[in-house]
């Protein structure tokens, strides 16, 4: 089983990244494989709704980190979305790539648990936290949470390594990431397939 860890800061060895570290030690020790993505500080494109993604299977635009990561989703087992706070919310790094991420490849994260982790220096990390928790919610994803909300505090790398609950935080995280991707291969062996679908009803509130 793997994991794969976005880190969604531009900073590549940051806040956002020293907290990822303390999820996938967590991971390591329950063995469970894992991956660091680093989206790094490239332009990321915004989604432009064009839809070619429905005929091509991945994101029209092949020049950024989307696509690859798309192909690195096709074999993870489960993920964990980090970024720092930008304005009481997510990065634009990450809000662009997980727009595209999820239209053009929903069903590569579907079923599949999913956890969002958040930094900031002081304020605004519920916000930022809940707005990337609605990715998982609306694509059939469990939800994988913690002993407190999933954020650390800190302006540094050295900052956020005081902050000892946020810490612990992150390694409870890592342990209930583990567990429940280790029930869900138990409930497969046992025979215990996915849900049955029922056709998507689409309801315009505007007549």
């Amino acid at each position: 089983m793997k994991v794969l860890l976005v880190n969604g800061s531009p900073n590549d060895k940051g806040c956002t990244y020293t907290a990822l570290c303390e999820v996938e030690k967590e991971l390591l020790k329950q063995d469970i494989g894992t991956e660091l993505f680093q989206l790094g500080k490239e332009p990321i494109r915004g989604c432009t709704a064009c839809r070619k993604c429905s005929q091509l299977g991945k994101c029209v635009f092949d020049d950024d980190a989307v696509n690859v990561a798309l192909a690195k989703a096709e074999g993870a087992d489960g993920f964990v979305f980090g970024s720092p706070v930008h304005y009481a919310g997510p990065s634009g790094f990450i809000k662009s790539f997980l727009d595209r991420c999820f239209f053009a490849g929903s069903e590569r994260f579907a079923y599949k648990p999913g956890a969002a982790i958040v930094s900031c220096r002081r304020g605004g990390a519920s916000a930022a936290f809940e707005q990337l928790n609605k990715y998982f919610t609306i694509n059939n994803m469990p939800v994988v949470s913690s002993q407190y909300w999933n954020m650390v505090h800190g302006h540094t790398p050295r900052d956020v390594r005081q902050d000892l609950e946020g810490l612990q935080i992150m390694r409870t995280l890592g342990r209930n990431m583990a567990w429940l991707l280790k029930s869900i291969q138990a409930g497969q062996k046992a025979g215990i397939s996915l849900p049955e679908a029922e056709e998507r009803v689409r309801t315009n509130f505007i007549r």
